[in-house]
């Protein structure tokens, strides 16, 4: 039995949805590298997986919601990544100010990501309720 809807569907490219995928595998291969302390492959793993999330996030500005997403993704990425190098150069745990330690201040592009999502969700989503593109 066949259901009708009248949904506007999104589809991702083929192309688009493998480079997605590599980026998972770079993604997943930095963590690891991260927890098993192999520094080069960790510091190595950072560029594609940044890269690849960057060139994700501009193949799909044309639409708010995927934009605002995946911007909030390469940003964590680049915080994650700014923190592991910090725990492997044995920076992390040094005092910038009071209490506040260098691996602190992945805090702040880690709340970039959240107010580029609460843009979003707070603001840009409520008053696009019929766009297509709002997920």
């Amino acid at each position: 039995m066949a259901t009708e809807t009248t949904e506007t569907e999104y589809r991702i490219p083929i192309a688009y949805r493998r480079m997605e995928n590599l980026h998972i595998v770079f993604w997943l291969f930095k963590d690891v590298s991260w927890c098993m302390i192999w520094k080069p492959l960790g510091i190595i793993m950072i560029f594609p997986t940044l890269i690849i999330s960057i060139v994700i996030a501009w193949r799909t500005r044309q639409f708010v919601s995927e934009l605002c997403h995946n911007l909030a993704i390469t940003i964590w990425i680049a915080a994650n990544s700014y923190w592991m190098i910090s725990e492997f150069l044995h920076f992390d745990d040094k005092i910038v100010v009071g209490t506040i330690t260098y691996k602190h201040l992945a805090m702040v592009p880690f709340c970039l990501g959240i107010l580029i999502l609460a843009y979003y969700y707070v603001y840009w989503k409520p008053r696009n309720k019929d766009a297509v593109e709002t997920m």
